[in-house]
């Protein structure tokens, strides 16, 4: 992204926080985020539609196209019977399916909305276009109606969009304001496409209002950084992508990015995703229809272990950041449930229950990412230590990744990833990368001194950390460790292929089935990195002792002799020292 475009979307950013503030004083965050996101959505649409209506416009007035409209035929361009004939052309549908832009009704267009929105404040009856009449109580009765108007015509939207407006503590007038104010917000540039820059938008808003509502807010929102990581070090290039704990989708739009970036097609992905509160399922699915990713979150929201809304869905790519530690969670779970194949997960904690409903959903070649916290590593409480000694020899578990602290708007617990694969023998990767046998062997990499404080609370990484990250995965998968080809330890300064892997004190290490065993299957990578190489300077230890200790008593010396001449300047002054 160039400068200028990063300026426009800054612009834009501060714009629509703007909004968000007329409300603040009066809703709450979570009420707020809903409100301003609603109306962000349909100016995105409408402004959608208006740029496909204005593209119709031109190709049935180009006698090159074929959608052209002779004016010939029709006494002339300026003749009522032509612009009657161009108009109700300009209102067929299916010209704005077959560029997968969305129909808007005309009471849902953002120009009906703005017009009418100071006219509707204590109940109107207003004519539409094909001349039925429209009676409504108040703004937030013209936006639910839009709202209403745009699923009924839009079949894949139902239930998606949050029609609550009317329901809303708020004085009509600001509402009308806010209608006013988003009007102002262009989703056009030279540049940028309408969608790219609705996801922009969308993602700072996702971010901005998780810090709002604080801890309730993260669950809903995982941090940008952490998403890409799990992305990229996964590369779900195509097959099935699954997140049973999805809050507002950011797995996806990052598999979308990776995607495109790397020259895929979208339509060799298929998303599926499942998520309990009824608005942050909302939040998702109205997060892929606005990048025009189909996807399958279940018939409804619904609980993840007593409601499982993909039974028989096996995934190539499993990713989540499901919550921490979370109590209470097996009510109505069978205690021989299937899914529990390597342990019953204790009910005061369900961090085995994810990742044991992640593998069963994982396909024979598939792979998967979740985030937990620490504890589940080391943690030998009620089972826990069984179901992972399970997973470590059953050769589940591929990579594990210590992240440091400070990088979640909403805890302070510290948080790792899990990897885990079923086959790590030699294969081929969805994107086309010669895997080498990996039996019984696990990658720990320790990510704790990595990233920055973006502010006072909150750490990210750069994109040179995810970076370091990734290659020491792939090249790990792909090439065998150079410290097992000569036995030798490699320093971060010997010359060396890209792409070959080898261990680096104080950050990665491959390490054995045999190890694994011999610290009781504690999977804490900073057991088996060690501590960073220190730098040799050629000095030997005993000369760089002596030299040290005869420096230390030189400082003293010097401290002795200033303490005295300071003691002496004192009693001149007449203090008793």
């Amino acid at each position: 992204m160039n400068n200028e475009e990063q300026e426009f979307l800054n612009s834009l950013e501060k714009k629509l926080w703007t909004a968000a503030d007329k409300l603040r004083s009066t809703l709450d965050a979570a009420q707020y985020k809903h409100t301003v996101l609603g109306l962000v959505f349909l100016k995105y649409v409408s402004d959608s539609f208006d740029i496909r209506r204005e593209e119709l416009k031109a190709q049935f007035q180009n006698p090159d196209h074929e959608y052209f409209l002779d004016p010939e035929d029709y006494d002339g361009a300026e003749s009522e019977e032509y612009q009657d004939e161009l108009n109700s052309e300009l209102e067929e549908r299916d010209y704005y399916a077959e560029a997968n832009v969305f129909w808007v009704p005309s009471q849902a267009r953002w120009q009906f909305l703005q017009d009418n929105n100071k006219t509707v404040i204590g109940g109107a009856e207003l004519i539409l276009d094909d001349g039925n009449k429209l009676k409504l109580s108040s703004v937030g009765h013209l936006i639910d109606n839009a709202l209403e108007a745009i699923e009924v015509d839009n079949p894949k939207l139902k239930g998606v969009l949050n029609k609550r407006y009317t329901q809303l503590q708020i004085d009509q007038a600001k509402l009308g304001e806010l209608i006013d104010l988003i009007a102002t917000v262009p989703f056009s540039h030279d540049s940028l496409s309408s969608k790219d820059i609705l996801g922009h938008v969308y993602e700072y808003f996702l971010g901005q209002f998780a810090l709002a509502e604080g801890k309730k807010g993260g669950q809903f929102y995982t941090p940008k950084s952490i998403v890409s990581l799990i992305v990229q070090m996964l590369e779900p290039f195509k097959g099935r992508v699954y997140d049973p704990a999805m809050g507002s989708g950011g797995f996806f739009v990052q598999s979308e990015h990776f995607i495109t970036e790397h020259q895929g097609k979208i339509g060799e992905v298929s998303i599926y995703g499942q998520e309990y509160n009824h608005t942050t399922w909302q939040l998702a699915a109205m997060n892929m229809a606005i990048r025009g990713i189909d996807f399958n979150f279940g018939k409804e929201p619904a609980n993840t272990y007593t409601n499982d809304q993909h039974p028989d869905l096996r995934a190539d790519f499993v990713m989540a950041n499901p919550p921490f530690n979370m109590k209470e969670w097996d009510a109505g779970v069978s205690d021989d449930d299937p899914r529990w194949q390597y342990g019953r997960p204790p009910s005061g904690n369900a961090n085995f229950a994810w990742l044991q409903h992640m593998l069963y959903h994982l396909a024979p070649n598939g792979s998967m990412g979740l985030l937990l916290a620490n504890g589940s590593m080391s943690s030998n409480t009620n089972n826990e230590g069984v179901i992972r000694k399970a997973l470590i020899e059953n050769d589940l578990v591929e990579c594990m990744v210590a992240l440091p602290g400070q990088l979640f708007t909403n805890t302070q617990i510290p948080a790792c990833i899990w990897f885990l694969t079923k086959n790590k023998r030699e294969r081929t990767s969805a994107y086309g990368k010669k895997l080498r046998n990996r039996k019984g062997e696990v990658l720990f990499i320790d990510a704790r001194n990595l990233g920055y404080m973006k502010d006072r609370v909150v750490r990210d990484f750069t994109q040179e950390d995810l970076n370091a990250v990734t290659s020491i995965y792939h090249n790990w998968q792909t090439s065998k460790p150079i410290n097992e080809q000569d036995n030798t330890v490699i320093s971060t300064k010997v010359e060396r292929s890209p792409t070959d892997y080898c261990d680096v004190p104080g950050f990665c290490k491959s390490a054995k089935l045999e190890e694994l065993q011999k610290h009781d299957y504690v999977l804490t990578p900073g057991r088996y990195v060690g501590a960073a190489a220190e730098e040799d300077d050629g000095e030997p230890f005993a000369e760089k002792m002596a030299r040290l200790t005869g420096q230390l008593k030189t400082q003293f010396e010097e401290s002795d002799s200033l303490e005295g001449e300071i003691k002496k300047n004192l009693a001149g002054l007449g203090y008793d020292v």
